[in-house]
This record gives C-alpha cells, sequence and structure tokens, in this order.
C-alpha cells in the first residue's frame, strides 16, 4: 500500500483491463486503476463500458470529474428524465453528495474519472449502503486483479 504519492505515468492502452464487480455494475463494463493518492484521498480510473451497461446505485461521498473520451453516458436517467446526458467528448463533475440510482451507456462509451474520497453504493429503495469503495479498496482490488493475470500466465 502506497504511504505517499509518487510521480507517475500510465500509458492507458498497455495493461490489462479488469472486469468491475457485477455486484456494482451490469453489463460487462471493465475498469483501469491510474493512480491513487492517499494523501488527498483520490483515485483516478478509465472505464469500458458497452452498450447497454450500467453501474448500481451510488453516491458520491466527495466530488469527482470526468471525461468522457468516447460514447454517452446518461446519469440520473439522463435529460429526457430530468438528469443529464453526456456526450463525447464531454466534461462533468458531481458534487459530494451526488446520487445516481443509475449511470448507463446507451452505446459503447469509455471514461477517465477522478474521485475524491470513497463512493458508496446503495440499495436504491432503502438508500442503505451496502458498500463504501476508496481508494485503499480500488488498490487492493486492482493489486489483486494484477496478482491474478500472473498466475494465469
Amino acid at each position: 500500500m502506497k504511504l505517499k504519492a509518487a510521480e507517475e505515468y500510465v500509458q492507458v492502452d498497455d495493461g490489462p483491463w479488469a472486469p468491475f464487480p457485477d455486484t456494482l455494475s451490469q453489463g460487462g463494463i471493465e475498469w483501469k486503476l491510474l493512480h491513487v493518492s492517499p494523501e488527498a484521498g483520490t483515485w483516478s480510473t478509465m472505464y469500458r463500458c458497452p452498450a447497454g451497461s450500467s453501474f448500481n446505485a451510488h453516491i458520491h461521498t466527495g466530488p469527482g470529474e470526468y471525461l468522457l473520451t468516447k460514447g454517452r453516458m446518461d446519469v440520473r436517467g439522463g435529460v429526457a428524465k430530468g438528469g443529464s446526458s453526456a456526450i463525447a467528448p464531454g466534461y462533468g463533475f458531481e458534487s459530494a453528495g451526488s446520487r445516481h440510482d443509475k449511470t448507463e451507456f446507451l452505446v459503447d462509451s469509455e471514461f477517465f474519472m477522478t474521485f475524491v474520497g470513497p463512493l458508496a453504493f446503495i440499495n436504491p429503495e432503502t438508500g442503505a449502503v451496502i458498500v463504501n469503495v476508496g481508494w485503499m479498496e480500488v488498490e487492493a482490488a486492482w493489486n489483486g486483479f494484477l496478482e491474478s493475470q500472473k498466475k494465469a500466465a
């Protein structure tokens, strides 16, 4: 585990993509961890989201910023339902406390996101937190994935 973040560079198109947990998403989303910064409580990731995929209900406990580089992302039902629809290339900011009952991708999409603090995945009916996912959990999951890749090779 990192105690302090060092300068880093990641070539995004190198290395494997990990399956994003089915307990937190639907439809085969993949991700790459690019950076964690323990001293700031931030973590940055890339996501590949096939058409028809979605993230389960969650609350941003801290703010986040994203850059949609490909496709379309409908947040809170998209513009048609009072939410927002990001169309690539597009930038978005999520304020602390933002609740997303479903974030879905109607076409193949990719985006970069930096999170400040954890995401609280919730039960959409009750709002009860199922799991908090912050930089430590993300780093552990990514390192576990990389270890499994080494063992499989």
